[in-house]
């Protein structure tokens, strides 16, 4: 496939486009700063651009199979300055793969992110969502309901609290709201959000992941 991944140049974006070139995908890393990404490949190309400009979306989105959003800030003050960081963003790269033909959208999100809150230790909810993390939550719903109603071929992914470990491959994956491991690392997030782009079991679902 040819897989464009948006906020590719570090953290979980950059294990999304290591994991996709593994498994044999053509990937196209698009974020501010590409060049941070640390990987060379043949079937990589980087792109510079804004996931907060429609016309810099559109250019990326153009002429791939599937999408992979894992764009996000970089520190909490950005939410202040745009408090629809994700969905912003989201807005236009739904925008552009309707326009484009483009049908499998891959988002990441988070656990606790709607009807997925009760999953939380109460405590853990009130501190996250109820206060540090309040505006981001509220935007990643907003997210996650652009999503639901793109009509697209989508997927949502709620990891739990992301670590550094390795991939293990041997986490666990919940389309109902059920319990699962409170933490992931952020290289098994990368392979499934590269999964939900290869496989139809997971569309039109959001994904508890945690392991």
């Amino acid at each position: 496939m040819n897989i464009l991944v948006v906020g590719a140049s570090q953290g979980t974006g950059a294990l999304a486009v290591r994991a996709a070139l593994d498994k044999g995908h053509r990937v196209t890393a698009f974020a501010r700063s590409p060049q941070k990404l640390a990987l060379e490949h043949a079937q990589l190309r980087r792109m510079a651009g804004d996931f907060h400009q429609s016309a810099s979306v559109e250019a990326a989105v153009a002429g791939h199979e599937a999408v992979i959003v894992t764009a996000s800030a970089t520190r909490l003050s950005a939410f202040k300055e745009n408090p629809r960081y994700f969905s912003q963003g989201t807005g236009y790269v739904i925008e552009a793969m309707k326009k484009g033909g483009v049908k499998r959208l891959v988002v990441l999100s988070a656990l606790g992110t709607g009807d997925s809150r009760p999953l939380l230790n109460p405590v853990v909810r009130a501190l996250t969502i109820g206060w540090l993390l309040k505006v981001p939550f509220a935007d990643h719903e907003r997210q996650e309901d652009q999503v639901r109603a793109s009509g697209l071929d989508w997927v949502i992914a709620r990891p739990g609290r992301l670590t550094n470990g390795p991939a293990r491959r041997r986490y666990v994956k919940k389309d109902s709201i059920e319990s699962v491991p409170a933490s992931i690392s952020r290289a098994d997030v990368a392979d499934f959000l590269v999964e939900a782009c290869e496989v139809p079991s997971w569309v039109g679902h959001a994904v508890q992941l945690g392991g």
